[in-house]
């Protein structure tokens, strides 16, 4: 029998896939476990279920003296102390196959929204309650999607799927990576290949899906962000710190580029001050995969996961 403690409040569908011959520990309805009840139970602990926003660092998982898997619920794992984990023989698990509509679905509002003054336009007209705003045939004027160039900086699962949905707008899909994809893979996705440097050049709208590391961080700085179209939009759904903050803002400010759209920053979920100020910006706080439809499938990922290792399986998805 193996006991598996879960740090956080979750839905109950895909627990019945836990056998009765396994014990699970779960929090009060409506809370989650707190770091110092968690220090307590993690001893009998053999699997640890933890969440992409719920920190699992080596000081709590030093009183794991039986923990042989971390299971997290989402694909981002950075919450996770990864080298104690390696260190300590622990393999971890994320939810890659959950997170890849919400996402992506997600990036395309944004995109949207910012294409077609969405969050502007509702501000505007939520100001003269009963009265219809004055913008003339000329004023607040969107672009099309139709005939853009779409940018993607990565392309793992969520950003082809993002070219999948843009080509239906008819848009043009340039694709950066360290290892292009073979001639004919790009001509079956319908992509093409550019250096980041003609990527951020010739594009219209640039949406990045790098994971966070040393190497990303601030991938998108001053210098990138000068060499995008001054009616360029730029979308982040990946993490916050691969974007230089401060520069991107003066890039909204100063007119380097049209607009952005966003939903994570360097700060957790608390943007740059001024990056509230700004009207050619639409945030959301980091609710990627903030859907009913992705909560259950995360759930039932995360412990597919947990079912698989504790039968000795090895297809997992593994992260360390």
């Amino acid at each position: 029998m193996a006991k598996i403690l879960v740090a956080f409040d979750t839905i109950d569908e895909g627990f019945e896939k836990i056998g009765a011959e396994h014990e699970v520990i779960r929090p009060p309805r409506g809370r989650d476990f707190t770091h110092e009840e968690l220090c307590q139970l993690l001893p009998e602990a053999d699997v640890l279920c933890t969440s992409f926003d719920y920190p699992a660092r080596a000081e709590l998982l030093q009183h794991g003296a039986k923990l042989r898997l971390i299971a997290n619920f989402g694909v981002g794992f950075n919450n996770i102390d990864i080298d104690y984990a390696r260190a300590h023989g622990i393999v971890v698990t994320n939810t890659p196959q959950a997170v890849i509509i919400p996402t992506t679905e997600l990036t395309l509002a944004l995109m949207l929204d910012c294409a077609r003054r969405v969050s502007e336009l509702d501000r505007l007209i939520r100001q003269t309650p009963g009265k219809r705003p004055t913008i003339g045939r000329m004023g607040y004027l969107g672009v099309h999607l139709a005939g853009k160039t779409l940018g993607l900086i990565g392309y793992g699962r969520i950003a082809s799927a993002v070219a999948e949905r843009a080509r239906a707008f008819g848009m043009k899909i340039l694709y950066y990576k360290r290892t292009p994809l073979s001639a004919d893979e790009e001509a079956r996705q319908g992509i093409t290949y550019a250096p980041l440097d003609d990527l951020l050049f010739g594009s219209d709208f640039i949406s990045i899906h790098t994971p966070y590391s040393a190497e990303t961080h601030h991938f998108i700085g001053e210098r990138e962000l000068a060499l995008m179209k001054p009616t360029a939009i730029f979308i982040n759904t990946a993490r916050g710190a691969v974007v230089d903050e401060e520069a991107l803002v003066k890039a909204l400010q100063t007119g380097y580029i049209a607009a952005a759209g966003l939903d994570v920053f360097e700060n957790q979920d608390n943007p740059h001050p001024t990056l509230c100020t700004l009207d050619n910006v639409c945030m959301t706080p980091h609710t990627g995969t903030q859907t009913a439809d992705a909560r259950r499938d995360m759930n039932a990922e995360m412990l597919e996961n947990v079912v698989r290792f504790l039968a000795g399986r090895t297809d997992l998805n593994r992260v360390a």
